[in-house]
Order: C-alpha cells, then sequence, then structure tokens
C-alpha cells in the first residue's frame, strides 16, 4: 500500500522541551547529549491523504538533533542519524521520504541518504521555491512594485533553492544582485543565468550593501544566525524568508512597521488532511517541502524529484502543475508567524510611502489581489 514519511527535527532545545515536559528543567548541555545518542522516533501519523484510489497512510518522523547540533557535529555523524531516521520509515512500511529543516541541507542534499536507503528521497525544495516565487510577485503586487524596475536580491544564490529562485527572478526583473559568501559559485551561477536568460546579474558578498538598495529580497541561507537587522532594511522594501531557521531578525518585526517580511514556503492542504502535530500555524496550513512529499504520494511518483543541489526550472513548474491538480495552493501571507492580511500590507506601505522613501511604486486599489 502506498505511504510516506516526513523528517523533522528540533530546531532548538526549546522545541525538545514542547514534546517532553521533563526537559524544561534539564540544562541544554544535558538535553543535547540526550539526542545525540536518542534513537528517531515517531512523532504523528498524517491522516486525511487520499486519492481517487485510496486513503495513503503518511508519518512524520523526528530526527533527534537540533539545528546547533547538525553544524557543528561531525557531518558523517549527522548523516548516519539521518540514514537510521530513514530505515526506521522503511520499516514502518514507507515508500517516499521527505526530508526537512536542516536534514535536507546538511551534506549533499539528501543524495547520499538516498544511497543509503532503499526507498526515494526528497528535499521538498522545488515546491518550496515555486511557493516563494509566487509569494513574492502576489506581494509585490500589493505593495504596488513594478517587477521590472525593482532591485532584487537573492542571498544564499549559490545554493540549491537560492539558484533557482535567481533564474526566476531573473525573468522578472532587469535587475537582480546575487549574494553568498563563495564568489567562485556566485561566479558560475551569474554565468548560468547570462547564458539561460540573458539577464546580467550583479554578484557580491558584501551582504549589507546588498540589502541597503534592495527592493525585493529572497532569502535562503544555511545559517544558524540571522542574517537580516532592521538597521539593513529600506522603506518599502518586501522580504521573503525561506530559510529555516529564519534569516531574518525579529526586530525588524518589532522595529520597521515600514517594510514587509513573508515567511516563504506556507501551503493550504487540501480536505480533510490532519497532521496530528502543532507546528505553530494554523489548521491546515504545512511548510512547502512538506506538501511536496504529500502531493507526489497522492499521484503514486515514489520517486526522488528533488535531489541534491540541482534543481531545476522545470522542477519547479512540474510540481506546481502536481500542487494545482491536487488542490494544494499558496497559503495567505504570514509574517513572523502570524497571519498577515491584505490591508496590514496596504498599511506598511503607506507608512514606507509617508516617509518619502519608497521607489518603484504604482497606485493600487486594496482589493486588488
Amino acid at each position: 500500500m502506498a505511504s510516506f514519511a516526513f523528517v523533522i527535527h528540533p530546531l532548538d532545545t526549546d522545541h525538545v522541551a514542547k514534546k517532553f515536559s521533563i526537559a524544561k528543567y534539564l540544562p541544554e548541555g544535558v538535553i543535547e547529549k540526550f539526542l545525540r545518542i536518542a534513537p528517531p522516533f515517531k512523532v504523528s501519523s498524517i491522516e486525511g491523504v487520499k486519492n481517487s484510489k485510496r486513503e495513503i497512510p503518511g508519518w512524520f518522523i523526528a530526527c533527534p538533533l537540533t539545528t546547533q547540533q547538525m553544524v557543528t557535529l561531525p557531518e558523517k555523524t549527522v548523516i548516519n542519524k539521518i540514514i537510521q531516521t530513514g530505515k526506521m520509515a522503511e520499516k514502518m512500511g514507507a515508500q517516499l521520504l521527505g526530508l526537512g529543516a536542516f536534514t535536507k541541507v546538511i551534506g549533499d542534499g539528501g543524495i547520499t541518504v538516498a544511497k543509503n536507503l532503499n526507498i526515494p528521497v526528497t528535499t521538498g525544495n522545488s515546491y518550496t521555491i515555486a511557493t516563494a516565487i509566487e509569494g513574492v510577485k502576489k506581494a509585490a503586487n500589493i505593495m504596488g512594485k513594478d517587477l521590472t524596475r525593482a532591485e532584487v536580491v537573492v542571498i544564499g544564490a549559490t545554493g540549491a533553492i537560492g539558484k533557482v529562485c535567481a533564474e526566476l527572478m531573473a525573468r522578472e526583473t532587469r535587475s537582480l544582485t546575487l549574494v553568498a559568501r563563495n564568489i567562485k559559485e556566485l561566479e558560475r551561477v551569474a554565468n548560468t543565468l547570462l547564458y539561460n536568460t540573458g539577464l546580467s546579474a550583479r554578484i557580491t558578498s558584501d551582504l549589507k550593501k546588498a540589502l541597503a538598495k534592495a527592493d525585493i529580497i529572497i532569502t535562503v541561507t544555511s545559517a544558524v544566525d540571522t542574517v537580516i537587522e532592521p538597521e539593513d532594511l529600506k522603506p518599502g522594501c518586501i522580504v521573503c524568508d525561506v530559510a529555516r531557521p529564519r534569516d531574518v531578525s525579529k526586530r525588524v518585526a518589532q522595529l520597521r512597521d515600514d517594510v514587509l517580511v513573508i515567511e516563504g514556503g506556507l501551503v493550504e492542504v487540501p480536505g480533510d488532511i490532519n497532521l496530528n502535530f502543532n507546528f505553530g500555524f494554523p489548521p491546515k496550513l504545512i511548510y512547502a517541502c512538506m506538501a511536496e512529499t504529500i502531493m507526489l504520494s497522492m499521484e503514486e511518483r515514489f520517486e526522488s524529484f528533488s535531489l541534491g543541489r540541482e534543481i531545476t526550472v522545470k522542477q519547479v513548474e512540474d510540481i506546481s502543475k502536481i500542487a494545482a491538480k491536487n488542490g494544494f495552493k499558496l497559503a495567505g501571507f504570514r509574517s513572523f508567524e502570524k497571519s498577515i492580511s491584505i490591508p496590514d500590507i496596504l498599511n506598511i506601505k503607506n507608512k514606507a510611502m509617508t516617509k518619502g522613501k519608497i521607489v518603484n511604486a504604482k497606485p493600487i486599489f486594496a482589493n486588488k489581489t
């Protein structure tokens, strides 16, 4: 029978305490030592996933390492832990494994994990990209920004998600800046964009300088700490934060009521799907990477759809069609884990315009979507 599993992990020790109340009373170091030796475990059953033939069971399975552990422990140790989690999914009967959060970042983007399992693996990156770009376009429309004239910046442009986001945005704008730490890798990405789209993108490792002029920012780094602070952003800019943990500091929400920060990759699931786990979202909202695993299972496409560092534009287009066919759609906008309405966004726009610094704006009606 068709089935699937999706790997999650605690972002930090506070998340562990939400699942195991005893962790509230333990020092962080003790919790991390326990997680390092703890086996993977089932978090919840995913119910109500159906196609035209049957209901398809699914599970969330925890890989018990925090984000900090995943980036500080030896890579081999972390990958072995992820493989161990995948083998548990196999024993439970899963025919497809989805990798979430940092389990798809460590190492080679899931390739080694897939080689050590007997079931296909997907990172969900194709649908994450699709929803991020869709969200940016809709937000720009509401904020009255002309994408062809906007200064667009992609942070983390050498990563699997960043490269494709950059190519898709290169089709929309005349001004694109790519940001990452490795200049040689940035040069390769820029050359590919020039060949594929005809747009000559600027490249830089100077994040603060790139942000200072940006109208639209897509940020998708694998950084553990935030990289964007309120002082970095100009009034009226839009930031789509696709990274988990987030790239944008919470200080932005506290200090900047004239910029729009949206969370990339949140999706409304169709029908009566019940995750039986609270991710801190309203009911029926999940990350796009999770949605990709679910919709591929609904289609009975048990394949490594998104894997490694070379996601293509065609994959993004294909998964978008699968999503539309099965009733998955971009959720309403959210900012720092809270819903944000169109009137809220228009209020941000008005505050930025009041300061007289918003650029590339055009008149827009409140009911335009």
